[in-house]
């Protein structure tokens, strides 16, 4: 574990050297010394693109203070009222109807029951994911109404229209803007004055429906989380977005600063390919690399016990069986037993080079990664070192998170990291459908790993209409105990979160739901 402490004190160095010399991605000046109208935010990059039907890139548009969705999500992730004032499902459960705020978008043009429908119809035309959460069948408004008619019972579907793919747009404007470059037309606080990856310029909505408490916003992507860091500590932002578990002590004069931080409903895991003729197809050696990796030391030692060392699929933040399911997961750290596995699925080091082998191929994985996030780099060079260990070569592969959507679906890796939410709509039931829920014919296109289990396919459709609470967290908990039995993924921990902010704002608070960054709740310091 040497050469990680000292690669990682190399990365610190090198991007405080990178800092001094060429600042923070943006010229906004020092944020305490400037008029307080303006809101600076330093983010890692998500998106080159604010189309939020596109990927994932909805987040974005969310998190900028920029799109709203019909529901919100309190403090315990409870769907609760936004552009929707209140919904009802129906008798036969097939449908649902949303009853929709006298509200405008940013251009002024009413948000009527037609303009959700057009907005929701737009989405499920253009993106996959949509139709992977569920199958709509028909949409009808009439005034302020707008009833969603499903093809099945949908038990969540006020929780699913909370996720940022469903971000409410005037889709009468979609063409005169071009959304992907120039924002969409929404209902949130701030509104889209320049948009670039480096740096997103924000206005106040002049429609928005309450007090917007800044004038102008401002986000620079700072994807390094020690610059980020620097940026906040020299002033050159108000407000930074998940600080690194190294860098939270620059933060605890709290006459300067305030730490929000949270225990988060987040998974950093790794998706693992098992398609025919992959090293990963064979459950012995997925079993064999889990029991060499020591999740513990990473998440107590090398991220100073900010992570919960990882095991089952949803954290213990989440009430759906962790202690039990911990209880019986299989050996975490086992060496002698992981090279015990190898060699039983044919895997021995005939060559001397230590690293097993088979049919005259090296184990050989690809590790996919992004640097955007500090605890992803430590995770990945962790892993290459333990599995090492029982001669399990690992390649490991930096890529911009643009692009990590597209490996993630075409399957184009053995290890994928990723921090994700487990809990999207208030329920984990599209966390747990995304990646495990078999893809046939492009159904489930996010699970691009090739994972298929009858019995789990039987048990999400079994959810999907499932209404009562205890039977889903019955369910749920079986789903979970197949795939841990399968040796499916890989959980490295439960992270905390963050956001800290300078004294020149208040109500910077980091919030269970990610979606939720630049909200109208941030107010410049009284």
């Amino acid at each position: 574990m040497k050469s990680i402490y000292k690669k990682g004190a190399l990365f610190a160095a090198a991007a405080l050297m990178a800092f001094g010399l060429s600042g923070c991605g943006g010229d906004s000046g020092n944020a305490s010394k400037g008029p307080k109208d303006t809101l600076t935010v330093g983010v890692t990059n998500f998106a080159d693109s604010l189309e939020p039907a596109d990927n994932y890139f909805g987040w974005q548009v969310m998190r900028y203070g920029i799109g709203e969705c019909l529901v919100h999500f309190d403090d315990k992730m409870n769907a609760e009222p936004w552009i929707a004032e209140s919904w009802k499902v129906s008798d036969d459960k097939m449908s649902w109807t949303f009853k929709i705020k006298d509200i405008k978008f940013s251009n002024g043009t009413p948000v009527t029951g037609e303009a959700v429908k057009k907005s929701i119809e737009r989405t499920f035309a253009k993106s996959p994911r949509a139709k992977a959460m569920f199958e709509l069948d028909h949409i009808t408004a009439d005034g302020q109404n707008v009833t969603i008619y499903t093809k099945k019972p949908i038990a969540t579907l006020p929780g699913m229209l909370g996720d940022p793919l469903f971000i409410i747009v005037d889709v009468a404007s979609d063409g005169k803007v071009d959304f992907a470059k120039q924002g969409p037309v929404c209902t949130g606080p701030y509104m889209v004055k320049s948009f670039s990856k480096a740096k997103t310029e924000l206005d106040a909505n002049p429609n928005y429906y309450a007090a917007v408490p800044f004038k102008h916003a401002v986000v620079n992507t700072i994807d390094d989380p020690n610059t980020r860091a620097m940026a906040l500590q020299k002033g050159e932002i108000d407000v930074a977005v998940n600080v690194a578990p190294g860098d939270m002590q620059l933060f605890s004069d709290q006459k300067k600063f305030t730490t929000s931080t949270i225990s988060s409903i987040r998974d950093v895991l790794a998706r693992l390919s098992v398609k025919e003729g992959k090293p990963l197809a064979d459950k012995k050696v997925r079993q064999a690399l889990l029991q060499s990796l020591d999740r513990d030391t990473y998440c107590k030692v090398l991220l100073k016990d900010t992570f919960t060392p990882g095991g089952p699929l949803l954290p213990p933040s989440l009430d759906f069986g962790f202690d039990e399911l911990n209880k019986s997961y299989p050996d975490k750290t086992n060496v002698e037993n992981a090279k015990k596995l190898l060699e039983e699925a044919g895997w021995k080091d005939t060559d001397g080079d230590g690293y097993v082998d088979k049919d005259g191929k090296p184990l050989e994985l690809d590790f996919i990664f992004y640097s955007g996030r500090a605890e992803l780099p430590l995770f990945a060079e962790a892993t290459q070192s333990d599995a090492k260990k029982v001669g399990i070569k690992i390649n490991l592969k930096n890529v911009d998170y643009n692009v990590l959507d597209g490996i993630g679906t075409r399957g184009e890796y053995d290890l994928l990291i990723s921090n994700v939410l487990s809990e999207q709509a208030g329920d984990p039931e599209v966390f747990i459908n995304m990646y495990w829920k078999t893809n046939t014919n492009g159904s489930n296109p996010q699970n691009g790993s090739g994972y298929s289990n009858p019995e789990y396919d039987a048990l999400s459709d079994q959810l999907a209409s499932e209404f009562d609470p205890a039977k889903r967290r019955d369910i749920i908990i079986k789903m979970q105990k197949i795939l841990q039995d399968d040796a499916a993924t890989l959980i490295f921990g439960y992270p905390q979160t963050n956001m800290i902010s300078s004294k020149a704002v208040e109500h910077a608070d980091i919030k269970p739901c990610d979606y939720y960054w630049i909200t109208k709740d941030i107010t410049p310091a009284k």
